[in-house]
C-alpha cells in the first residue's frame, strides 16, 4: 500500500512538473514611448532584451501582449524592455524596479502597466568612490597566458607608506571595475577598501588586494575552464595560470 501511495504521488507530482500552459502577459497602460515596439525578458528566453519571438502584439485599441505557449509549471521572472537593456522599465522617477515573478501552475493571463523607462532619464555623472588606499597599479598588464592586456588595481593598508620590513597577506580579486569605484561598477560598486578600512580599525588586520579587471566581452571564457556552446572557448586554465 504505501509503495503503491509513493508511485502516486511521484506520478502527480511528474504530470505537474510537465503539464504545458499558457502565459499571457499583457501591458495596459505605458508612461512615454507608447508607439515603440516592447519586448520581455526573462528566464525563459535567457534574458535577450530584443528577442524577436518575444515581442508584444498589438491587444485591443492601446494594449500590448504576448502569450507563451506551451510552458512547464514553475517559477518565472522577467521585465519589459524597448529591445535593449539600456531601455528596460523603471518606475516614474527612473529607478531600477525587481523583476516581475509569477508561478505558474495553470493558464494565466496578467496585466502591468509601465511606468518610465530608464532612457526616459539622463544617467548622472558618476562619482569617484575609492578610497585614498587604492590606485591603479598599471592600465596595460600584459597577460602572456593569454596574450592580452589587462588593468590591475592595488588596495594597500593605511600602514604601508610608513611601516618598513612588515609582510601583508595578499588577496586577488577578479571584477576589479566592481570592487572600489562606482565610476568603474557595472552595478555599483562592492566597496571592499571601505570594507578592509573598517576591519583594520576593528580588529587591526590589514591585507593587500590586488584588483584585476575582468576582460569585457572574454569574460565569461577567462572565468570558464571549459568550452561552451554559448560563449566559446573556455580560456579558465589560461587565466588561473596568470
Amino acid at each position: 500500500m504505501k509503495k503503491t501511495v509513493s508511485l502516486l504521488v511521484f506520478l502527480f507530482a511528474f504530470f505537474i512538473s510537465y503539464t504545458q500552459y499558457s502565459l499571457r502577459l499583457v501591458v495596459t497602460e505605458i508612461a512615454t514611448k507608447k508607439t515603440d515596439e516592447i519586448f520581455t525578458a526573462g528566464n525563459f528566453n535567457d534574458w535577450n532584451p530584443g528577442d524577436l519571438n518575444y515581442k508584444l502584439k498589438p491587444f485591443g485599441k492601446s494594449r500590448r501582449a504576448i502569450v507563451l505557449r506551451n510552458i512547464h509549471a514553475g517559477h518565472y521572472e522577467f521585465k519589459f524592455t524597448r529591445g535593449a537593456w539600456s531601455k528596460v522599465e523603471t518606475n516614474a522617477k527612473g529607478e531600477s524596479i525587481s523583476n516581475h515573478s509569477i508561478e505558474l501552475s495553470s493558464d494565466t493571463s496578467f496585466d502591468f502597466t509601465i511606468a518610465g523607462w530608464q532612457d526616459d532619464f539622463p544617467e548622472k555623472p558618476k562619482v569617484n568612490t575609492a578610497t585614498a588606499q587604492v590606485q591603479i597599479l598599471d592600465t596595460a598588464f600584459f597577460m602572456p597566458q593569454l596574450r592580452r592586456t589587462r588593468r590591475i588595481w592595488i588596495y594597500l593598508p593605511k600602514s604601508y607608506s610608513h611601516t618598513m620590513g612588515k609582510y601583508y597577506p595578499v588577496l586577488y580579486m577578479h571584477d576589479a571595475q566592481n570592487l572600489f569605484n562606482e565610476q568603474t561598477a557595472f552595478s555599483g560598486e562592492w566597496g571592499v577598501d571601505e570594507c578592509l578600512d573598517t576591519l583594520q580599525q576593528r580588529t587591526g588586520k590589514e591585507c593587500i588586494v590586488v584588483g584585476i579587471d575582468n576582460g569585457g566581452n572574454r569574460r565569461m571564457n577567462e572565468y570558464n575552464p571549459y568550452d561552451n556552446e554559448k560563449y566559446g572557448k573556455g580560456e579558465g586554465g589560461k587565466y588561473v595560470d596568470f
